[in-house]
């Protein structure tokens, strides 16, 4: 294969990667873009741009990406026009902006005609589209295995009952290839059936089918009972085709992208015993009430521990600020009194975000406090780092049950799914993750874990292997 530094754009195949809005999506198609680039690919990010974008926000590390990466470009579609219609859930939103942008979508291609175009789970219906055209079209699915077996699986699940997920209480959602999930545990959009974010999903599920295949973030050996159920067609409603499935990961950023600051994160950590400290962060969107802030800085108070704890503010009141970026933490007024200065030297809070990757890769972090993000998960197992499992959002908490039972990564607080954890549980899930045998056992299977990541990596593993065979055919077409 051609090395990127001597292929001229020229004699590139084009693909072009389409992220649904949000800087999550766009980081990960950013990341994939680099790894197809760096094989030999031109490629192509479109941005939808919402009525507010001025890319004011994104613009700048657009231009830092592209200068760093010559290969790869970026396009802005032209601004698009929300109906004004109250939406439940923003996974509604999102699958709306997909639809609406579809005009200004169909007018790039039909100038760009790439050889495939790779989209956005949110993005499906781009793929009427592709077929117009006649490109080949992929999905880039950000989540595990075990949660595409669970959307593949839906219409299947949908058709066998009336019944809202939210109505079933805690009876238990079989799957094939996943452990089974009580109904509570579905996502908050696919608890009303009769919501607009439910039929947003419901077609999602049959449009992966429609795809020529499925690119995973993740690697065979880390999920290999979803992986092997899934390419069996055992989860594909009856009458669709699984298509194939690419499990190139684990994918995690290859550098921190957030504005500077927790700067004094590594240099603190540094400082630190090896392996002693516990990593508190929960996402970007991952947000507790003030109560529930008290709670855990009196639990790590009480373990004993040395911490890293990123701390944001508490959702708004305001149902009109829900959805926008919350203010910087007062923390004196967050935490209990005087808990600052108790903890000084054992401890360190950060405001808002913290270099998460470079974190968890450091010698002195031994646990991690995640919301289970598969982001996150991946960047855990990618640093050998076990996990406690706080699920709050999206399909966090299937994956909270992947982890402790499937893949044995992870241990749960008690009380995630009720309205508070307590001080009491934050304490001693935290005191058996770094001190018991248990914890013991776990840090071993995490770091078995990540040598199986590394291993599928490095070239002829798995998911490089996959990888290979993936653009060498997008190549020879």
């Amino acid at each position: 294969m051609e090395d990127a530094a001597t292929t001229t754009t020229t004699a590139r195949k084009q693909v072009v990667l389409y992220p649904s809005p949000g800087m999550g999506h766009l980081v990960s198609m950013i990341e994939l873009g680099k790894i197809f680039a760096a094989r030999g690919l031109a490629v192509t990010i479109v941005v939808v741009t919402l009525p507010y974008d001025t890319g004011a926000a994104t613009g700048p590390f657009l231009d830092g990406v592209t200068a760093a990466n010559p290969y790869i470009s970026f396009d802005r579609l032209p601004p698009v026009k929300l109906p004004s219609v109250e939406y439940n859930h923003p996974e509604a939103v999102t699958f709306e902006v997909a639809r609406v942008s579809n005009p200004h979508l169909r007018d790039f291609l039909a100038g760009a005609s790439p050889s495939v175009l790779v989209v956005d789970f949110f993005c499906g219906i781009a793929l009427d589209i592709a077929e117009e055209f006649r490109i080949p079209a992929y999905f880039f699915f950000t989540s595990g295995a075990g949660t595409l077996a669970f959307f593949l699986y839906l219409p299947v699940l949908h058709a066998r009952s009336t019944a809202s997920f939210q109505d079933m209480g805690e009876e238990l959602v079989h799957v094939p290839g996943i452990p089974s999930i009580p109904a509570t545990h579905a996502i908050k959009p696919l608890m009303d059936r009769d919501d607009e974010a439910y039929r947003g999903f419901l077609r999602v599920s049959a449009d992966l089918c429609r795809s020529q295949g499925i690119i995973v973030n993740t690697f065979r050996s880390l999920e290999p009972r979803a992986i092997d159920t899934v390419t069996a067609g055992l989860c594909a409603p009856s009458g669709l085709q699984t298509p194939p499935v690419h499990c190139i990961g684990p994918l995690i950023k290859s550098e921190e992208v957030g504005v500077k600051r927790g700067e004094e994160c590594l240099p603190w950590l540094d400082t630190q015993p090896k392996g002693s400290v516990v990593f508190l962060c929960f996402g970007s969107l991952g947000l507790f009430s003030a109560e529930q802030i008290r709670e855990v800085a009196n639990g790590l108070e009480a373990s004993g521990q040395r911490f890293l704890w990123v701390v944001r503010s508490p959702p708004s009141d305001d149902p009109a600020k829900k959805f926008e970026k919350p203010p910087e933490p007062d923390l004196d007024a967050l935490l209990p009194q005087g808990f600052l200065s108790r903890t000084e030297g054992t401890g360190l809070v950060v405001k808002s975000w913290a270099p998460q990757r470079d974190v968890l890769a450091h010698d002195a972090v031994g646990g991690f406090v995640t919301h289970c993000g598969w982001n996150s998960v991946l960047e855990s197992v990618m640093a050998g780092v076990p996990m406690v499992a706080w699920p709050l959002y999206a399909e966090q908490r299937m994956n909270r049950v992947f982890l402790e039972e499937e893949l044995g990564l992870a241990v749960a607080v008690e009380g995630y799914d009720k309205e508070l954890v307590k001080a009491e549980e934050v304490a001693l899930k935290v005191r058996w993750l770094m001190e018991s045998d248990g914890g013991r056992v776990l840090r071993e299977r995490t770091l078995a874990a990540m040598r199986q990541a590394r291993e599928a990596l490095r070239v002829g593993g798995q998911s490089e292997a996959t990888l290979t065979r993936l653009v060498d055919g997008w190549m020879l077409a």
